[in-house]
């Protein structure tokens, strides 16, 4: 993926370096209020009311503590292209498909553990989307475990990442998540979980779509990146973690998809461009 010297977004909220976690000068109250957050990688964030924020930055900048290593402000600066790209995509998309705005979400980049609407943010719980604040978390780390624990590397898989997690924000817009999480707040685990799988495939749908707008309306997509992002889908569906972990997988646990399911999805979106055909939520065969 072409990326160096390239524009990166505003909407970067840069908390590595700082010395403990971030807190914003307000606050959301409820504690009453059932917290359904829907991770990119792994489910479970325990609910808090606590309040992620604090001063956004760029992300060659940060606040307070020690400044991030070279590697680690490579990785943001990467990120902030990224993101920067996600932007431009989806607002023309929503402009053709959609026929309304699109509000770009923000990115908080953290090292370590921050804290979220949704919980605590670590690098136990991979990166996530927070329906609560708007927001997507991402410890860069989670780049290196991507290469070196799930054996997916090169910067289109990291980049196929940060547009699955996006994605999830793209469902929040269209208000598909919010819809999905009242029904999953009223069924069993094993139909939530079930739910869930239906969300990922289709975070994974959309962002092939917007791997097909890198192509065509960036220019930027180079050979062997969508080859990348397939061995990501493919190296965390969850019949492949569950026997990577020693686990015979069980189905009715499955919360992101398999393997299969994961990778073709992402190749709906990339061959048809077409929102309309990532409905997961309208069919039998998954």
């Amino acid at each position: 993926m072409k990326w160096q010297g390239r524009r990166g977004s505003r909407n970067i909220e840069d908390r590595r370096g700082r010395s403990g976690p971030a807190r914003a000068a307000g606050g959301i109250g409820g504690l009453g209020l059932l917290v359904i957050v829907v991770l990119g990688w792994v489910l479970g964030i325990d609910p808090s009311f606590l309040i992620g924020g604090g001063q956004q930055t760029s992300p060659g900048g940060y606040s307070g503590g020690q400044a991030p290593s070279q590697a680690e402000d490579a990785a943001g600066q990467f990120v902030s292209v990224v993101l920067a790209d996600n932007e431009e995509i989806w607002a023309n998309l929503f402009q053709t498909q959609v026929g309304q705005p699109y509000n770009p979400p923000i990115l908080v980049l953290f090292s370590g553990v921050t804290q979220s609407p949704c919980g605590n943010a670590s690098g136990a719980t991979g990166p996530f989307y927070c329906p609560l604040d708007k927001k997507v978390y991402l410890d860069t780390a989670f780049f290196a475990e991507l290469r070196d624990r799930f054996g997916a590397s090169g910067d289109f898989a990291a980049a196929y990442v940060v547009a699955h997690e996006v994605a999830h924000h793209v469902q929040d817009e269209l208000g598909i998540l919010a819809q999905a999480n009242r029904i999953r707040a009223q069924v069993g685990q094993a139909e939530s979980n079930a739910i869930s799988v239906r969300i990922e495939l289709q975070a994974d749908c959309y962002a092939g779509i917007w791997a097909r707008q890198v192509h065509e309306q960036l220019g930027t997509l180079e050979s062997g990146d969508l080859d990348e992002a397939l061995v990501a889908a493919r190296e965390i569906g969850d019949d492949t973690l569950q026997r990577e972990a020693g686990r015979v997988p069980r189905p009715h646990t499955f919360t992101h998809g398999t393997s299969e399911q994961r990778q073709r999805w992402f190749a709906t979106g990339v061959q048809s461009g077409q929102l309309a055909s990532c409905d997961t939520f309208g069919t039998d065969a998954l």
